[in-house]
């Protein structure tokens, strides 16, 4: 049974065991969502990987750019990092695709991809062949915009469908959507003092869907809105953030 996580630890946590569970089940292309307003991708991603390079061998992380990958490097120094940006590969070469993989990566990693590098990751994914690949913290929800009409609704279509939302953490006012696999999304209330399920849907709801959810189930429900976001605060400063 899904509880609804009250810290980033807790959510971290659930993260990890949607991983294992969907990679188990045979999913190749994940992604990890924690849609946290004012919390930075990145240092989310130290913990999770802390967790996955002792879990499986051959970890290779990708950033956007090499500055963020120099940092990691840097700052991450407890972990055995072989990480690579993608930026160089703007010119989607094949063979610059190419380079960025070694024989020994086992499971890809790529920290915080937005919708400019999309096609680069796409082309990594397609290269590596049944490898796990793992989205952490995409920022991918407008790529349907980059492009003209139907080379965007294309992207989407042939790869962003390929990808399996394994966890999803997104706070809504006065509520939350979640979705921890192999569960399905549920709609969590938020309360005085707790979140109550309140919904599961078999497929990511829409924001109309979600509105009508809880228009159904708000009246007389007090709520303290925002209350999830400040009590993510005390993780945040354990990361020195």
């Amino acid at each position: 049974m899904v509880e609804f996580p009250t810290t980033l630890d807790q959510a971290l946590d659930q993260a990890q065991v949607a991983t294992s569970a969907a990679i188990a089940a045979g999913y190749r292309r994940l992604s990890i969502d924690l849609l946290l307003p004012e919390i930075k991708p990145i240092p989310l991603a130290y913990p999770y990987l802390q967790w996955l390079e002792h879990e499986r061998e051959g970890l290779k992380v990708f950033f956007s750019d090499a500055g963020a990958a120099a940092l990691a490097r840097r700052d991450w120094a407890d972990l055995q990092l072989r990480s690579r940006s993608i930026d160089v590969a703007g010119s989607r070469q094949t063979s610059t695709i190419e380079e960025l993989i070694d024989p020994t990566d086992q499971v890809f990693v790529f920290v915080a991809p937005t919708a400019i590098e999309v096609h680069v990751v796409e082309q990594v994914c397609n290269a590596i062949g049944d490898l796990p690949v793992i989205l952490f913290a995409p920022r991918l929800e407008d790529v349907s915009t980059v492009g003209i009409g139907y080379a965007a609704r294309q992207l989407r279509n042939r790869f962003l469908s390929t990808i399996e939302p394994c966890y999803y953490l997104r706070p809504l006012a006065g509520a939350a959507l979640l979705r921890v696999y192999p569960s399905p999304w549920q709609i969590w209330q938020e309360q005085e003092t707790s979140y109550t399920l309140v919904a599961e849907e078999p497929l990511k709801p829409s924001g109309e869907r979600i509105d009508e959810i809880l228009m159904k189930t708000s009246a007389g429900q007090p709520s303290s809105r925002g209350g999830f976001v400040s009590r993510m605060q005390s993780f945040l400063k354990a990361l020195g953030q």
